[in-house]
């Protein structure tokens, strides 16, 4: 029987990705690679790190597209992989960091406006700000940061992430519900604390 055409171009690539296609492949990675970069960065806070987690996971959807099941929408199934491969990964130990994100790394956890649009104080509290999500996010635990990540991040629907996580949609709602309170806790006491005037030092 054949094999039913799957409603986006995306599960198109990755049925031909498991029929030996490389070029299939390559549009996907193209397509998906920041996205995965930036997922991982948040598990690990180092750019560097994050990017040997994007390799090993591309290598997993290429070596596992056999497996690919086009009912399923080719993102969900990428950040499933994504998402097991990081909390083991960091589970072991070996990708554990324990600073914060720096001016430069990639991966940055908040949109902010173009650095020629800043005065130098503005790219400062942006680079604070991008500093207390990251710091925001460490503190969650694993399934809620998942969770909060794929909402806020990538824009995926609390079925998608349900399937990512092998949850119910319930409990993806109350992850990120918990996981919102916390970052926004954080942000709150930033803004308090950037706001706040200058001591004198007389």
């Amino acid at each position: 029987m054949p094999v039913d055409e799957p409603r986006d171009e995306d599960a198109a690539l990755m049925l031909r990705v498991a029929g030996g296609d490389t070029a299939a492949f390559a549009s996907l990675y193209d397509r998906y690679h920041r996205s995965v970069a930036r997922f991982a960065h948040r598990f690990v806070q180092d750019a560097g790190k994050a990017e040997e987690l994007t390799q090993d996971i591309f290598v997993k959807v290429y070596r596992h597209a056999g497996r690919y099941q086009a009912t399923a929408r080719f993102k969900t199934f990428l950040f499933r992989v994504a998402t097991n491969h990081c909390l083991n990964e960091v589970r072991r130990g070996e990708y554990r960091v324990t600073h914060v994100v720096e001016e430069g790394e990639e991966g940055r956890p908040v949109e902010m406006p173009a650095p020629e649009a800043q005065s130098p104080e503005r790219a400062v509290e942006g680079r604070e700000l991008e500093a207390t999500v990251a710091e925001a996010l460490q503190r969650l635990s694993e399934r809620e940061r998942v969770a909060f990540t794929l909402c806020r991040f990538e824009g995926m629907a609390y079925r998608e992430i349900a399937e990512v996580l092998s949850a119910s949609e319930a409990a993806v709602k109350s992850l990120i519900h918990r996981a919102t309170l916390s970052v926004a806790r954080a942000v709150e006491a930033w803004q308090a604390g950037a706001r706040a005037p200058a001591r004198s030092e007389a």
